[in-house]
C-alpha cells in the first residue's frame, strides 16, 4: 500500500481544536526537563571566553526541555517521535512562532560558521565570492572545495601543513566511496571545515598573530570571534569548547542563533554581514556541496540563506530579517529539513517552493509506507484555521 492511502494519526479530519493549538510565546521552561546543569561538571575552556562575559546575560545552561517536531510514520502508526525545537522570526525580529525550548544554551556546531566568516572580515580577511563562501562552509570535499581551499592557503603564503583540523574522509558519501577507491588517506584538506581553518590562519597572518595557536580560545582571533557572536546574537556566551574539527564553539541559544542569520542577512550592502551573505548564496555549491540538501534549499527559495549543522541543526534567514531555526534533539539529519522546511512555510515562505523538502519516503518492501512529517503546529494551515 503506497504512501498516500495511509491516513495520518496525526493529523485528525477535524483538525480545529488540534490546529489552534499555539506554542505560547517568549515562555520560559520549567518542570523536570528543565533542570540546570550539574555544577561538577565545569568546562575547562571556560576560563578562556573574554573577561567581559557575563552567566546572567548568557542563555541557561540547563537539560532543553524539547517537544516533538515531527513523527514517523509508518503504515498509518506513529512509529517514532523526533523531539526538537523550533523558532520563527518575523522581519521585526520578535518571535513569531516557538516550539519546545528555544532559550537554553546549545551548541550550533556548524551553524555558527556565517558569524565566524563575519569576524574574519572585520578583521581585514579580503576575500569575497566563492572563496569567502567556502571560508562560510561544511563542505563536501569536492575537488574544487580542496582546490579552493590550497587557493586560500597559498593567497596567505601558506601549505596543508599549516592546518590544524582534523584529518578526515569527503563528507558526501559519492566522493568519500570515490575517495576510498582511489586509495586515498584522510587528510586536512578534505575535512568538511579545511575552507574555514585557511581563512582563520589566513587572518592571523594579515593581523601578525601567531598561527600555531590559532585554535586556542584565548587566541586574538578566536577572542575576535567570540565577540562577534555575542553581538550577531545579542547574548553572552554560556559555555565554550572543542568542535569537531578542533576550533572553539560557543554556546548561544537556538533564538539567538536565529536572531545572528536575521541580522546577517537583513545587513547593509557592503558590510562584512551583506559580503558573507551574498557570497553564500551566490556559490551555494561551494558552501556546501553538489549534491547537498541545503544547497538546494538556497535555491529553491529566492534570497534565503541557510546553514546546517552536525546534530541536526539548521538555520535560514530571508533578506527581510524573516528566520528559522531548528534543534533535532536526536541529532537526527532525517528531521532536519523537513522540520525546517515546515518552519519556512510557517514563517511565510511559498509552500510550493519547498515540496522537495517534505522529507524522502519510508520504505517497506521497496515501496512508499510512511515518511517523516512535521507535527501538526508547524503547519501553516493550522494559521487558517484559527482564524
Amino acid at each position: 500500500m503506497s504512501e498516500q492511502h495511509l491516513a495520518d494519526p496525526t493529523r485528525p479530519s477535524s483538525g480545529r481544536a488540534d490546529a489552534c493549538v499555539r506554542a505560547p510565546l517568549n515562555s520560559t521552561p520549567t518542570g523536570a526537563g528543565a533542570r540546570p546543569a550539574d555544577p561538577a561538571d565545569p568546562d575547562p575552556l571556560m576560563q578562556a571566553v573574554m573577561s567581559h562575559s557575563s552567566p546572567a546575560d548568557a542563555p541557561v545552561v540547563r537539560e532543553p526541555l524539547h517537544a516533538p517536531v515531527a513523527h514517523l510514520i509508518r503504515g498509518g502508526v506513529v512509529e517514532g517521535i523526533h523531539y526538537g525545537s523550533v523558532v520563527v522570526l518575523s522581519a521585526d525580529g520578535t518571535v513569531r512562532f516557538q516550539l519546545g525550548d528555544i532559550e537554553a544554551a546549545f551548541y550550533p556546531r556548524s551553524a555558527l560558521k556565517p558569524l565566524q566568516a563575519v569576524a574574519m572580515l572585520r578583521a581585514g580577511l579580503p576575500l569575497d565570492g566563492e572563496l569567502l563562501s567556502l571560508a562560510a562552509a561544511s563542505h563536501s570535499g569536492e575537488e574544487r572545495h580542496l582546490a579552493g581551499t590550497r587557493r586560500i592557503l597559498g593567497l596567505a603564503g601558506l601549505a596543508e601543513d599549516d592546518l590544524r583540523n582534523v584529518p578526515d574522509m569527503p563528507y558526501d558519501p559519492v566522493v568519500r566511496d570515490a575517495w576510498v577507491r582511489a586509495d586515498r588517506l584522510p587528510s586536512r584538506l578534505a575535512q568538511n571545515c579545511s575552507g574555514k581553518h585557511a581563512a582563520m590562519l589566513w587572518t592571523a597572518r594579515l593581523n601578525g598573530w601567531s598561527l600555531d595557536d590559532y585554535l586556542d580560545p584565548a587566541h586574538p582571533l578566536q577572542q575576535a570571534v567570540a565577540a562577534t557572536v555575542e553581538e550577531l546574537t545579542g547574548q553572552r556566551v554560556a559555555r565554550v569548547t572543542v568542535d569537531g574539527c578542533g576550533a572553539p564553539l560557543f554556546s548561544v541559544s537556538l533564538h539567538g542563533l536565529a536572531r545572528a542569520l536575521a541580522r546577517i542577512t537583513s545587513a547593509a550592502p557592503g558590510t562584512p554581514e551583506a559580503r558573507v551573505a551574498d557570497a553564500m548564496r551566490e556559490h551555494a555549491e561551494m558552501a556546501s556541496g553538489t549534491r547537498r540538501d541545503v544547497a538546494a534549499l538556497m535555491r529553491a527559495v529566492p534570497g534565503l540563506l541557510a546553514k546546517d549543522g552536525f546534530e541536526g541543526v539548521q538555520v535560514a534567514a530571508l533578506p527581510d530579517g524573516t528566520a528559522v531555526a531548528v534543534k533535532i534533539a536526536d541529532g537526527a539529519n532525517r528531521a532536519r529539513i523537513p522540520v525546517a522546511a515546515a518552519a519556512l512555510a510557517r514563517a511565510g515562505v511559498d509552500p510550493g517552493l519547498l515540496t522537495e523538502f517534505a522529507g524522502e519516503p519510508l520504505l517497506g518492501g521497496g515501496e512508499p509506507v510512511g515518511s517523516v512529517r512535521p507535527v501538526r503546529a508547524l503547519d501553516p494551515e493550522s494559521l487558517t484555521a484559527c482564524a
